[in-house]
């Protein structure tokens, strides 16, 4: 068995989900859950679709949530194969307030109230009571929905470096809490199996994929060389704009991106103005109008 990594990883990058139309999608994450929008760009493989990021004020990698933006309405399915859902740290006196505001279901977890909540589009999410919780919209945790959970945790605490923090039945399923020591944004990850599960089925109100962050570029092809001793295929070294990336399906067949912090969302258009226009990718430049001119028109908080 190949040696555990000395550098475990930094905690979640990103997430990236599937939501439906865009403007509804930027209402809700801009003026109710009150997170930035960071980024206004399309997917690199369907330019015809946005795909906006949002984020804490600064932008600071462990608080990135993004949609791949459909203009239709078809629903998709969270189940074993994908993530389940993702979650923000909220101070603990906050909780009572975002409940209030929010309805949603209370409950408890590891000792830490949760709100568990659905966007518009009927994607999961929650709001977690955390004492070392930064400021609003830094990550918390994700909820990876497996059937195994033995060749998932492989993957988290021999190569990623997470340690088993304990097991959790709840209704429907048992729940696996794995953690980094220290206080990285996103320093949890949760394994759901459940009683009777499904197969995740694409589409708005699903996730797409979960990124982990490296330290530094050395540390992305530290844990790609990893991996790939291992036998997972790693893709090539992606430019994603605003970070590198490289991807796999660990073996519960969920998408797991490795991304870095540089060269950061701040490249192409200065802090202050973050997600103001569309920033489209460089290949794509030279079709801007008629890129433009396929999607809908957004309107901005303050616009």
């Amino acid at each position: 068995m190949a040696e555990t990594l000395k550098t475990p990883i930094a905690g979640l990058h990103h997430v990236t989900a599937i939501s439906g139309p865009a403007q509804e999608n930027l209402d809700f994450y801009t003026r109710v859950m009150r997170t930035r929008l960071i980024k206004q760009t399309v997917n690199f493989d369907a330019p015809e679709m946005y795909h906006l990021y949002y984020g804490t004020e600064d932008a600071r990698p462990g608080s990135v949530v993004t949609f791949f933006n459909r203009e239709e309405r078809g629903q998709g399915q969270a189940g074993v194969g994908a993530a389940q859902s993702f979650a923000y740290s909220v101070a603990p006196d906050a909780m009572a307030e975002w409940q209030a505001q929010m309805g949603g279901t209370m409950t408890e977890r590891f000792g830490a109230q949760v709100l568990v909540l659905r966007d518009p589009h009927g994607q999961h999410f929650e709001l977690v009571a955390d004492p070392q919780a930064g400021p609003w919209g830094v990550l918390h945790s994700v909820t990876l929905w497996v059937a195994e959970p033995g060749p998932t945790a492989e993957v988290l605490t021999e190569v990623f470096g997470y340690r088993l923090l304990g097991e959790a039945h709840e209704p429907g399923g048992r729940r696996l809490r794995f953690a980094l020591s220290g206080d990285a944004p996103g320093r949890v990850v949760d394994l759901w199996v459940a009683d009777s599960p499904e197969r995740a089925r694409p589409g708005p109100g699903t996730i797409h994929h979960v990124a982990f962050r490296a330290r530094d570029t050395d540390h992305q092809a530290a844990l790609r060389e990893d991996l790939m001793a291992r036998g997972q295929n790693v893709t090539e070294l992606r430019d994603r704009q605003y970070f590198k990336a490289v991807y796999f399906r660990e073996p519960g067949g969920i998408l797991f991106e490795i991304a870095t912090d540089g060269p950061g969302f701040d490249r192409d258009e200065p802090l202050p103005q973050l997600g103001r226009h569309l920033m489209l990718p460089r290949q794509y430049e030279s079709r801007r109008a008629e890129i433009e001119a396929r999607l809908p028109p957004l309107t901005l908080a303050g616009g």
